[in-house]
């Protein structure tokens, strides 16, 4: 069997700053806050040893917030040695109180609690963090605990009007803190804050690029893949196709796409893939007509878990079953077509809990959801990158706009968005209602404001209703539209109420089964985008 992680590491890529994560909310907030200032990120568990931090020959280290207390005897800590390894450091909330109390600074429970929006007063307008920012400006607060005493060498640069130490730093040791989270918007410098430590503090130069990074995987992929073949599982979706695009830009007529129709599409989506990216990027597509078999491996399974492997176990037999056939029809040996191309991205490993200790929230098919017996070494070019910087790769690659900004569907199609058992019936009823919302979307100029907007079938649920003077009892709908940049967050869209009537109406009209249309106003976090 073949290592479904060969290939995904090729060393220490350059300048990388590396993301502590000590269970903070925003952790992966501060890795693309890092990105955007041009500079590579990775997250990494707290519990990762300080040799392995330092073998990774990072640029910088970012210890970020969490949800404990520094002195809490089961809270997550920091070896001291690693302050002594020379790397630039950042601490923020809790990691800003770790570093003081690693050092020699004292933190307390003070009773000083800050939460949300906090006048911060700097001391040292010309330090490295905040020179060319206010002297009073408004930042974002989330702790109980406060730092009362800075450690010896520290020059303390900023403070609140409960928390005498909001701000410290060491130029010499190039050691730095605050006390707040500069990585969210409410921080009215955070970005320009956290610029100054990357660019002086850490004497990075920005130089992570959309350009940078089509060279840096064009180069990554020859090497793993050589003068071997490829498969790509293309879904229609912008990740899919920018990954296709990018492994074509590689290896060329090496590579066959294969975009397997699982009956879980939306309306038009197999029609429109076929047209769409075979006219933008020219390369060889296979179609494979697979509805019957993934309906029949779904039937009688209502758990969102199990679907999810289910689903991916599927596509990896039919991938197998086309790699079969590719190597019959040129008389190739049998590793020759040895690699499988996906489209994962960073959210998707972070949310499988993959490589960052983090909780497995869901399993995306293409991560948790492989089958252990898998016959292909994965190729997996986006696999570091947030959706938005996919995006900004695909316009590199010439792909067009309709392509780059469609809207986010998920590998698993459908089947995530019926609450219960997948059947074909429930299948075409939820494809009639999605076609309505988009439609009705696109008529509205929306198509570009919100992120995407899954409609979801409740299908063990069922509600009276009145429908021509009579009474039913249908399923209810769930409108969830959302705007994000990179799905680790997201907030619920606020649709103007015309245009919700317009597409209730329409839908409880148009479809017999459906008899109530909800909406969906939670944000992520708490909920997850899509409901399994």
């Amino acid at each position: 069997m073949a290592d479904p992680d060969a290939g995904r590491d090729a060393g220490p890529r350059a300048d990388t700053v590396l993301v502590v994560d000590f269970g903070a909310q925003y952790a992966q907030l501060i890795a693309r806050r890092v990105r955007e200032a041009r500079v590579y990120s990775e997250i990494v568990p707290s519990t990762t040893p300080v040799a392995e931090l330092l073998a990774r020959k990072p640029r910088a280290i970012i210890l970020s917030g969490g949800p404990a207390s520094v002195y809490a005897p089961d809270a997550p800590g920091i070896d001291p040695a690693l302050f002594e390894a020379g790397v630039p450091i950042f601490g923020m909330c809790y990691g800003f109180q770790l570093m003081a109390q690693a050092l020699g600074g004292r933190v307390d429970n003070t009773g000083a609690r800050e939460y949300g929006r906090t006048a911060l007063s700097v001391s040292a307008p010309d330090s490295t963090l905040f020179h060319g920012t206010a002297s009073e400006q408004q930042v974002w607060m989330s702790h109980g605990d406060a730092c009362s005493a800075a450690p010896e060498g520290f020059t303390v640069t900023a403070a609140t009007g409960t928390v005498p130490v909001a701000a410290f730093e060491d130029d010499t040791r190039r050691l730095y803190g605050v006390q707040y989270h500069p990585e969210v918007v409410h921080s009215t410098y955070g970005q320009q804050v956290l610029e100054h430590f990357l660019y002086e503090g850490a004497g990075i130069t920005p130089s992570w690029t959309t350009g940078s990074i089509v060279a840096e995987q064009v180069a990554a992929i020859k090497a793993q893949v050589g003068n071997r073949r490829a498969i790509c599982a293309l879904s229609g979706g912008v990740d899919s196709a920018v990954a296709a695009a990018l492994v074509n830009r590689a290896i060329g007529d090496q590579l066959t796409c294969v975009y397997v129709d699982h009956g879980l599409m939306r309306k038009g989506e197999t029609e429109q893939v076929e047209k769409d990216f075979v006219a933008a990027t020219g390369v060889r597509l296979r179609v494979v007509d697979a509805a019957d078999r993934f309906l029949a491996a779904l039937a009688g399974v209502a758990d969102p878990e199990q679907k999810r492997k289910i689903i991916g176990r599927e596509f990896i037999r039919v991938f197998e079953q086309e790699q079969a056939e590719l190597l019959a029809e040129a008389g190739a040996a049998g590793d020759d077509v040895a690699f499988l191309v996906q489209g994962t991205l960073y959210p998707d490993v972070v949310e499988s809990g993959g490589g960052t200790g983090t909780a497995n929230i869901k399993s995306h098919h293409n991560v948790g959801g492989l089958p252990e017996d898998l016959a292909f070494e994965l190729v997996e070019p986006l696999r570091t990158l947030f959706k938005d910087e996919v995006r900004m790769v695909g316009r590199e690659l010439g792909l067009p706009e309709e392509i780059v900004h469609r809207q986010p569907f998920p590998g698993p199609g459908l089947a995530i968005r019926i609450v219960g058992e997948v059947t074909r019936e429930r299948l075409d009823v939820l494809r009639e209602a999605d076609a309505i919302v988009r439609e009705e979307l696109t008529a509205a100029g929306l198509d570009r404001e919100i992120w995407q907007c899954p409609v979801v079938l409740l299908a063990d649920v069922r509600s009276v209703g009145v429908q021509g003077d009579g009474r039913t009892y249908g399923h209810p709908v769930v409108l969830r539209p959302v705007s994000s940049e990179d799905a680790m967050t997201a907030d619920w869209s606020r649709l103007p109420y015309d245009l919700l009537a317009t597409i209730s109406t329409r839908i409880t009209n148009e479809i017999a089964e459906i008899n109530r249309v909800t909406l969906d106003v939670t944000s992520k976090p708490p909920g997850t985008i899509e409901w399994e």
